[in-house]
C-alpha cells in the first residue's frame, strides 16, 4: 500500500478551500475537506485509479475528480505518492503546478 505525501501547495490548497467554503458555512467547509481527503485516500491502495491529466500527457501525473475539484497527484514509486494540488476545475491549470 503507497503512502500519502500532501506537498506544501496541496495543503495550502486545502486551506484556502476551507477558508473560502467557510465564509458562507463552516459545517460545510469541514464536509468538503473530509470529502477531499477519504477521496485521496483512495489512492494508497489503488493509485492509477484516477485519469491521466490531460493537460500534462504523463502517465504518471493523474487525477481523481470530486464535484468541482481536480485532486491531482503524482505516482512517484509504487510505495509513494505525492498529492500535488486541489485545482477548482472552473480555474485554469498552471503545468508548473505539475
Amino acid at each position: 500500500m503507497a503512502r500519502l505525501n500532501w506537498t506544501d501547495l496541496s495543503i495550502d490548497d486545502l486551506i484556502n478551500i476551507a477558508e473560502f467554503i467557510s465564509k458562507d458555512s463552516v459545517k460545510y467547509s469541514v464536509i468538503q475537506i473530509k470529502r477531499i481527503r477519504e477521496r485521496a485516500r483512495l489512492l494508497k491502495a489503488q493509485p492509477l485509479l484516477g485519469r491521466i491529466v490531460p493537460e500534462s500527457n504523463d502517465e504518471t501525473v493523474r487525477e481523481l475528480i470530486l464535484g468541482n475539484y481536480r485532486i491531482i497527484y503524482r505516482i512517484v514509486s509504487k510505495d509513494r505518492i505525492d498529492i500535488l494540488t486541489i485545482h477548482h476545475s472552473a480555474k485554469i491549470l498552471r503545468i508548473d503546478l505539475l
